[in-house]
């Protein structure tokens, strides 16, 4: 007998919304983490709109506005300058307001401490979550039905068994090592530094630049590499991120560092002064047998973009009910494998077309242009990325569209990169109506099917009575939906995301579920 189904090692972001999908699908898990306290250095805060979606699953919406020490009504966009933070040179950037309309929940910005606090008082409401502190890994064994963790805590060591173990537990992931999951360095950068201070004159100055959180300077000194600063509160607190010489650099070097960077002296007390390695990881694969990896010990990169968290909230999601499913008798091994199979291209993606091209775009442009070298023709290409499409935002869309159990388009492949739209496709996202009406309380926790059609749909029912897959149909009729979607059916996966489309009932609606869940 295992102690707990699932056991999760990590407590983070990641590791504890994994606990809370699951617990919300009946699934109890032990969840070990290593600290004993939270860590105050803000990171992880630029949340997207998916993320807001996880957080109105898992319950924890309200908490976590209310926890967000920057309002709304501030503004939470960005902006990209040259040479330095007060240039003449500007633009508005990483506005991630323009796909909100896609999505049935806002985005969010607050420290990833505030948004574990969250996490962590929602955990403890739910009886199924057993949450331990000071609990290092020191050892894990598999079985053929059952893996075991040697733990070690403060009162000494324990053995701790369970049907399945996922390693949350990041970049320097002990369960990855354990399980013998290779990873592969994909991109190796500078020595960078993380400071954290504060500076009520840098506020004061920034005003010039209303409803910005974040900011970017393109400096040609840095080969394309951020010079990145965002704030934290309203209070003074920033955080910065730069690419610094690889000798040792005292707070006097930092501290001009950063008056380089804004282009003026201003009053700083540093909180924190930290240094580390700029490099994009990536597992060969999520799953050894019962062993599953998610988060940064999947995949490790740069705080660029906030890809981070996100994309280990969405590694959660997806996990989350296809473990749950197969606990529960209707899943299958092909199920969960289909876990590593859709989510390992997505972050290939990621770190392709967005970080890697992030940091080429910024090189290749600085090396052609010069306000030095051609005045009129560095303001000539400046003004046209002012006028493009903020396409790091726009352009990100998560997507299965090449996974087996979907009905994606033929040859089409799964990725990061995509367009958004209010047409429902399968493998993608399912998008609110363009009515702005919501249409997320219509979505069971397990399988969907959305008919517009007014066609009888008991063969789906019929189907998912006999391979015991929850289903719900929830039948609409709005000629209206129909057409906004694109499709009179739309079935639709635990995590939102769309398995099938049809503009009627399928000649075979067992064999559409019985892909949906490789069965």
């Amino acid at each position: 007998m295992a102690d707990a189904p699932v056991a999760i090692v990590g407590g983070g972001p990641v590791g504890l919304g994994l606990a809370i999908d699951l617990a919300l699908r009946g699934i109890r898990s032990t969840v070990l983490e290593r600290g004993t306290s939270l860590h105050r250095i803000p990171k992880g805060q630029n949340l997207t709109q998916r993320t807001g979606e996880h957080f109105r699953a898992w319950g924890v919406t309200d908490a976590i506005q209310a926890a967000t020490p920057i309002p709304r009504s501030y503004g939470n966009a960005g902006l990209v300058a040259y040479g330095t933070l007060l240039s003449d040179y500007h633009y508005d950037w990483f506005q991630r307001s323009k796909v909100g309309a896609y999505y049935h929940a806002l985005n969010e910005r607050l420290p990833q401490y505030r948004t574990e606090e969250v996490l962590r008082a929602r955990a403890q409401e739910l009886p199924q979550i057993d949450f331990r502190t000071g609990s290092k890994i020191v050892g894990l064994e598999q079985q053929e039905d059952a893996v075991t963790l040697e733990v070690e805590t403060a009162s000494g060591a324990e053995t701790l068994t369970a049907e399945y173990v996922v390693g949350c537990d990041g970049a320097r992931s002990r369960v990855r090592d354990f399980a013998g999951i290779k990873q592969d360095m994909d991109h190796q950068g500078p020595r960078m530094a993380l400071l954290v201070f504060r500076s009520i004159e840098l506020d004061q100055l920034l005003q010039r630049y209303p409803g910005k959180s974040i900011y970017n300077v393109m400096n040609p000194e840095m080969n394309g590499y951020w010079q990145f600063l965002g704030r934290f509160d309203l209070e003074g607190g920033w955080f910065y991120h730069s690419p610094v010489p690889t000798e040792a650099v005292g707070e006097a070097y930092l501290r001009k560092h950063l008056h380089n960077f804004i282009g003026a002296e201003v009053a700083l007390e540093f909180e924190h002064t930290g240094f580390w390695d700029l490099r994009i990881s990536h597992a060969s694969d999520y799953r050894s047998a019962r062993v599953f990896i998610a988060g940064d010990a999947a995949h490790s990169h740069p705080p660029y973009g906030g890809y981070g968290v996100n994309t280990g909230f969405e590694d959660a999601r997806n996990l989350s009910w296809k473990l749950a499913a197969t606990l529960q008798g209707w899943g299958s091994d092909a199920l969960i494998d289909s876990y590593a199979t859709e989510r390992h291209p997505v972050f290939k993606s990621v770190a392709r077309d967005f970080i890697e091209h992030m940091i080429e775009d910024f090189r290749s442009f600085m090396a052609e242009y010069s306000p030095q070298r051609d005045k009129q023709d560095f303001e000539a290409a400046w003004k046209q990325r002012t006028e493009a499409d903020d396409s790091d935002v726009t352009q990100f869309l998560p997507h299965y569209a090449g996974s087996p159990i979907v009905f994606g388009e033929e040859g089409a492949s799964s990725g990061a990169k995509g367009v958004h739209s209010f047409r429902a496709r399968a493998g993608h996202h399912l998008a609110p109506p363009q009515d702005g009406s919501d249409i997320w309380n219509e979505l069971g926790d397990g399988f969907t099917l959305l008919n517009f059609t007014g066609e009888n749909a008991s063969d789906f029912e019929a189907a998912a009575q006999t391979l015991a897959v929850p289903f719900k149909q929830a039948a609409i009729a709005e000629s209206s939906l129909r057409d906004a979607y694109g499709a009179g059916m739309i079935l639709v996966r635990p995590d939102q995301f769309v398995a099938w489309v049809g503009d009627r009932m399928p000649m075979d609606a067992s064999a559409v579920l019985r892909r949906a869940v490789a069965r």
